[in-house]
């Protein structure tokens, strides 16, 4: 199952070209996806899901649509409202513009679950491999959008390759999810020819499978249980109704006496040693040879043979 997080929404677009992004994608093998709104500046104190619920058009078999939200993060001080903004969205992804945006995005800031960076522009910072695995290690993903590469400007591309060439190589290829954000249908690959692209950048093509297929469905199931569950750590299952069926005394042999005397009334007689046994053979040949008839106190119990 392959995954792409990064579908540009906005609520001026065309929902007939939104369509046939869709359906591009869907045909392509991508049968989750998520539409992102981009939201910029300080949250307002009404918070609201943008992205309806339902589209104006129908959706094709076996797809799995998300509404996602990314954040502009330029103060993370002016940004208190984060946990209203993940409660509100099905995926919260935050876009850091600066090195302290980035850092906390990175460290301290727990209630997104993607870093989706800009990567057309140039960063006033390195990416040095600590950041990017501390936030690795705490659950959250890279987000690399290959749309940002297909655009026409030169120096756009020019810094969105030696953006991800850092990225790979501080991160190794591991926790990153490749995205599309492609505004058009034009703007769509196919899974092969991403990971072609993504070989020439010195992504390992294991690690290119992973980051669109495991990474991605990490996120999701981590954002559902988070939604779902009590403090994200127990999850409430219903497993159906049983029936208990209560037996009463009178079924099992009106109790424990009733029991015991019908044990008493099965039970034969009761069985000798081998040893009585055996005097009791010994003693009927000894008067059945004298000619003495003589009945065996033991006659009644039973004589185990051998």
């Amino acid at each position: 199952m392959l995954y792409d997080l990064n579908v540009p929404w906005s609520s001026n677009q065309n929902s007939q070209e939104l369509q046939r992004t869709i359906s591009f994608l869907s045909e392509l093998g991508y049968d989750t996806l998520a539409l992102n709104y981009v939201h910029s500046g300080p949250l307002p104190s009404q918070i609201s899901n943008a992205i309806p619920s339902t589209q104006p058009f129908t959706l094709p078999p076996k797809t799995t649509l998300l509404r996602r939200c990314t954040l502009t993060l330029i103060d993370p001080a002016q940004n208190y409202r984060l946990p209203v903004l993940a409660s509100t969205y099905d995926i919260l992804a935050l876009r850091p513009t600066n090195e302290k945006a980035y850092l906390a995005a990175c460290i301290s800031l727990s209630e997104h679950s993607l870093i989706s960076l800009d990567l057309t522009q140039r960063f006033p910072f390195h990416w040095k491999p600590k950041p990017l695995m501390t936030a690795i290690n705490r659950g959250i993903r890279i987000e690399i959008c290959y749309g940002q590469a297909t655009g026409e400007e030169s120096n756009a591309r020019r810094n969105f390759i030696s953006n991800t060439l850092a990225i790979v190589r501080a991160t190794k290829g591991r926790g990153l999810v490749i995205s599309s954000e492609a505004k058009s249908v034009l703007g769509v690959r196919a899974p092969a020819d991403v990971l072609n692209l993504l070989g020439v950048w010195g992504l390992a093509r294991e690690r290119g499978l992973q980051s669109m297929g495991v990474n991605p469905r990490g996120v999701v199931i981590n954002e559902g249980v988070k939604r779902s569950s009590f403090r994200g750590v127990i999850d409430i299952i219903d497993g159906g109704e049983s029936e208990i069926v209560k037996s009463t005394p009178k079924e099992d042999g009106a109790g424990k006496k009733g029991k015991r005397k019908q044990e008493e009334t099965n039970a034969g007689p009761p069985a000798i040693s081998k040893r009585a046994a055996k005097r009791a053979k010994l003693l009927m040949q000894s008067n059945a040879a004298s000619g003495v008839s003589f009945e065996s106190p033991f006659s009644y119990l039973t004589i185990p043979k051998g």
